[in-house]
């Protein structure tokens, strides 16, 4: 119950070689290695626009607080009302 040996290995490469042709082989291999630098580039391009978001929030934080831009301010709190004078009834 060892494992397969070189020799073992070489004839079932061997085998794989005659079912798919050397042809077929070929373009599959093909195949695998365009779908992995499709994979990279697009990791790549992943971490670029992590990269550039992170710089942009650390100028934003290195801003100083007057020169960032204001939010539109929610409407104003309504003017407090005037105290009306009191009188003799109303403090008992």
């Amino acid at each position: 119950m060892g494992g397969f040996s070189l020799w073992h290995w070489l004839i079932v490469g061997l085998v794989v070689l005659l079912l798919f042709g050397k042809g077929r082989f070929s373009d599959m291999m093909g195949d695998v290695a365009k779908g992995l630098k499709s994979f990279k580039k697009g990791m790549t391009e992943e971490e670029e626009a992590a990269a550039t978001t992170a710089a942009q929030r650390r100028i934003e934080a290195d801003r100083p607080i007057e020169a960032r831009p204001v939010p539109p301010a929610a409407d104003p709190a309504p003017a407090a009302a005037t105290p009306t004078p009191s009188t003799e009834a109303d403090r008992s």
